[in-house]
C-alpha cells in the first residue's frame, strides 16, 4: 500500500472515530437531558400547582378584605346618612 493510501484510509478512520463519538456524545447528553426532565418535572409541577394555591387563596383573602371594605364603608356611609337626617331610618 502506498503513503497516500495508508494516509487516506488512515484520515477516513479517524474522521469515522469522530462522527461515531459525536453521535454517542449527543445521545449521552440527550439521555441525560431526558433524566433530568424527568426528576425535576414532578418537582417543578409541585411548585407550579403549590402557587396555584397561594394565588387561590390570596384572591380569596383579598375577595374578603374587599367586601369586608365595603361593609365598613356602606356603614359609615349609612351613619353619616342618619346623623344629618336623611338615612332610611328617619322616616
Amino acid at each position: 500500500m502506498s503513503g497516500m493510501q495508508q494516509s487516506f484510509d488512515a484520515g477516513q478512520t479517524k474522521g469515522n472515530t469522530q462522527a461515531k463519538v459525536e453521535q454517542w456524545t449527543d445521545s449521552i447528553q440527550d439521555t441525560a437531558d431526558a433524566a433530568c426532565r424527568d426528576r425535576t418535572s414532578p418537582g417543578a409541577q409541585s411548585t407550579w400547582d403549590s402557587a396555584q394555591m397561594e394565588k387561590d387563596q390570596s384572591a380569596g383573602f383579598l375577595q374578603q378584605t374587599g367586601e369586608q371594605v365595603k361593609h365598613v364603608a356602606q356603614d359609615a356611609m349609612d351613619s353619616v346618612k342618619n346623623t344629618l337626617g336623611i338615612g332610611q331610618n328617619q322616616k
